[in-house]
């Protein structure tokens, strides 16, 4: 088998890595500053705005969006997170390395959403649908989606497929990724910030753990390069 060419090896690494940690920076602020203004304000212009929009939707969307939010779940999350674990660790072409860092991006991102959930413990909107316990702020399905399907995405980005089939499978994962988010207001499970702050802890999360593995195995790829050369020699 082929192997996937990183995403270092195709741009020097200040071009790659100097804006993605601007990214990270950035999404991660957006955290505290959304949820620091959540819970000043209750509830923000922006979310009774999105109440508003999603309320004038046809029946049938809402019940798609309502569907589609399922995808979300621990539940849906947890057994494809397994099944794909087992493909990265066993079947795969990747190095090992992948699968250890896409469990620790699942891992990572349920445990710092459960965190802050625990720490703003915003309460769900009125009339809510959602019959759970935990608090409103985050969204763990937005969180959870964005570190799944934005890992997906990545692992389409450096495999051999064709560049036609990789836009269309990763603006198709892209759009579904958006449509879980998105979904979280019909039905009034979360605020409109809530979900916002699901994006960012998903991506944030999800850029720090794919610099993980474009490092580790970069370092691995010069260190038996090197090690080639001194036998050579």
């Amino acid at each position: 088998m082929q192997k996937p060419i990183l995403l270092s090896d195709r741009a020097k690494p200040s071009a790659l890595w100097g804006p993605a940690l601007l990214f990270v920076l950035i999404f991660l602020s957006s955290i505290f500053i959304i949820g620091e203004m959540a819970m000043a304000s209750g509830k923000l212009s922006i979310d009774q705005w999105a109440f508003n929009v999603a309320s004038q939707a046809p029946s049938w969307m809402t019940a798609a969006m309502l569907s589609v939010t399922k995808a979300g779940s621990v539940l849906w999350l947890s057994v494809l997170s397994v099944l794909t674990l087992l493909y990265l660790l066993f079947f795969s072409p990747f190095s090992r390395w992948v699968g250890v860092y896409f469990a620790v991006n699942m891992i990572g991102v349920s445990s710092l959403t459960k965190l802050l959930k625990i720490s703003y413990n915003r309460e769900r909107p009125e009339q809510t649908q959602y019959a759970g316990e935990s608090s409103s702020f985050p969204s763990g399905h937005t969180s959870g989606a964005v570190a799944f399907y934005g890992f997906l995405i990545y692992l389409i980005s450096i495999s051999h497929l064709s560049s036609m089939m990789k836009w269309s499978l990763n603006i198709v994962l892209t759009l579904f990724m958006l449509a879980i988010g998105i979904s979280r207001i019909f039905g009034s499970i979360h605020f409109f910030t809530d979900v916002l702050a699901g994006f960012a802890i998903g991506f944030g999360w999800l850029m720090m753990c794919i610099a993980g593995i474009e490092v580790t195995l970069k370092k691995r790829k010069q260190k038996q390069a090197s090690q080639e050369t001194n036998v050579q020699a």
